[in-house]
């Protein structure tokens, strides 16, 4: 009896010992097969390609890419831009021109002891005009400068250098000639020849026109207006042209100021003798308490 008993207790230490093994096997492949599933998730996350944020551009609507997303030309995406500021606000028009050619302030809150300086007959030579921009620029003035279209066929180079120095371009017609004595096709010709080159050369056209030796008649009015010009000749004549001028800056600044008055309209010219007259005359002009309108200022229409 007992040694049947010993018999029973054997076996069933026996079994329990297998049933251990078994549970503990299982448990290892269980864990083996854990650790194969976080070894193989580890391989599949680093043979993934990555790829570059995208960063919101806060100020569009549209989503910028990295630095590195190019598209196929090979450029970066250009980002539209923001900018509203105006590169130029308009100045008011605060003096008009009337039937004289006589500069008129608009209202009584604008001075009226103002002069408009003008030089015709340009673009000849570069020093001379450097020499009378430089001048204008001491004195905070604007001018006129009426060019012939010849003259900037010639030299456009010039024509650039006024515009670029801030300074206003007119028309004064393509020859330096007598428009009142050609037909009106002919002087028409005259006149939009220089429009069209000039805005070539800088990009706008002449907004005032002064016609050879003020010399002028209705047809041709007309044309300047169809180009939205202001038409003129002058209320105050420097004569600097005349031989009696000649090397006489002094006889310049004098028949400026013989001739003043509230609004003049200076006609003066590219000449040595103008351009050594010009600082003396300005700052004469100031100390009579006269400044200088700016040509934008004027209205395109006489009244």
């Amino acid at each position: 009896m007992l040694k049947h008993a010993t018999s029973l207790l054997l076996i069933t230490s026996i079994l329990l010992s297998a049933c251990s093994a078994q549970n503990q096997s299982a448990s290892d492949a269980k864990d083996t097969k854990d650790d194969t599933a976080v070894i193989l998730s580890e391989k599949t996350k680093e043979a993934t390609p990555r790829t570059e944020p995208q960063i919101e551009n806060k100020n569009t609507d549209s989503v910028i890419h990295s630095e590195t997303d190019i598209d196929t030309t090979g450029k970066k995406p250009e980002v539209p831009s923001t900018d509203t500021t105006s590169s130029e606000v308009p100045i008011k028009k605060t003096y008009h021109m009337n039937s004289s050619y006589v500069i008129k302030p608009n209202d009584e809150s604008t001075p009226a002891k103002v002069v408009l300086l003008t030089f015709d007959d340009g673009p000849k030579d570069e020093k001379m005009i450097n020499s009378l921009m430089d001048t204008l620029d001491k004195h905070h003035a604007k001018a006129i400068f009426f060019v012939n279209g010849n003259r900037v066929k010639r030299q456009p180079k010039l024509l650039k250098m006024i515009h670029d120095r801030d300074q206003i371009i007119g028309n004064h017609a393509w020859d330096h000639e007598d428009l009142q004595k050609m037909s009106s096709s002919e002087a028409k010709k005259q006149v939009t020849d220089v429009q069209q080159i000039v805005k070539d050369i800088i990009g706008e056209k002449p907004q005032f026109f002064r016609p050879p030796f003020g010399s002028g008649n209705e047809a041709l009015k007309d044309a300047v207006k169809e180009e939205g010009m202001l038409y003129m000749t002058w209320s105050n004549g420097s004569l600097d042209w005349d031989k009696s001028t000649k090397n006489r800056p002094d006889k310049v600044i004098q028949n400026v100021l013989d001739q003043l008055h509230p609004g003049s309209n200076i006609l003066m010219h590219e000449l040595p003798w103008t351009v050594d007259a010009l600082d003396e005359l300005l700052t004469l002009l100031e100390k009579k308490g006269y400044s200088f309108v700016d040509p934008r200022a004027i209205e395109l229409q006489s009244r």
